[in-house]
């Protein structure tokens, strides 16, 4: 790690490009790698398009931070990413930062929820959606454990807290669940 009193180059660090630059730091080294490992894991608590990546990589690249090289595969045109310098750099000094991390949220449920103000009578299945939805999302990141505990420390905790949250809203649906359809029956 470089010491903290030395600054990388002065650059504009996008979420996306963070995304980018932790990819790369983990072995994914072209754009298909990067969102192929994004889907599988990060999505659960950031997502990355195909939109998003390949201008991401251009301008990383652009920067100094990235240098990719071309490296066709069976026919394909295809470029592999590596980490310069200064991308591992700005990649710490990010890492190292003291500032609070932002927190950001995407939830359709949670959205139709807030307007469910509109129609009340949907408003315990949309609950229920996002109960069975997370019940899903739960299956699957216990079906990751075994495989995630023998890999890198950061991804295992961060599978752990996903863990932890999918479950506690689970069980946030279910209470919700039965108080909507009790506030019902009273009607």
């Amino acid at each position: 790690m470089h010491p903290p009193d030395q600054q990388p180059p002065a650059v504009e660090l996008s979420p996306t490009g963070r995304v980018i630059l932790g990819m790369i730091a983990f072995g994914k080294r072209t754009g298909y790698d990067i969102k192929t490992f994004v889907d599988r894991t990060a999505r659960y608590f950031w997502a990355a398009s195909y939109g998003q990546i390949y201008p991401e990589l251009k301008r990383l690249e652009d920067q100094g931070l990235v240098r990719g090289k071309p490296e066709p595969s069976g026919g394909r045109a295809r470029t592999v990413y590596d980490l310069t310098e200064a991308g591992r750099a700005v990649l710490e000094h990010w890492l190292a930062a003291d500032e609070e991390p932002s927190y950001e949220l995407r939830d359709e449920g949670m959205l139709k929820l807030f307007f469910s103000d509109s129609l009340p009578e949907r408003r315990i299945e949309i609950v229920r959606a996002m109960r069975a939805r997370e019940e899903r999302d739960l299956a699957h990141l216990r079906s990751l454990e075994p495989h995630a505990s023998k890999g890198p420390a950061g991804a295992y905790l961060t599978l752990q807290m996903g863990i932890g949250h999918t479950e506690w809203t689970i069980k946030w649906c279910e209470s919700t669940e039965r108080r909507l359809a009790s506030e019902s029956e009273e009607e």
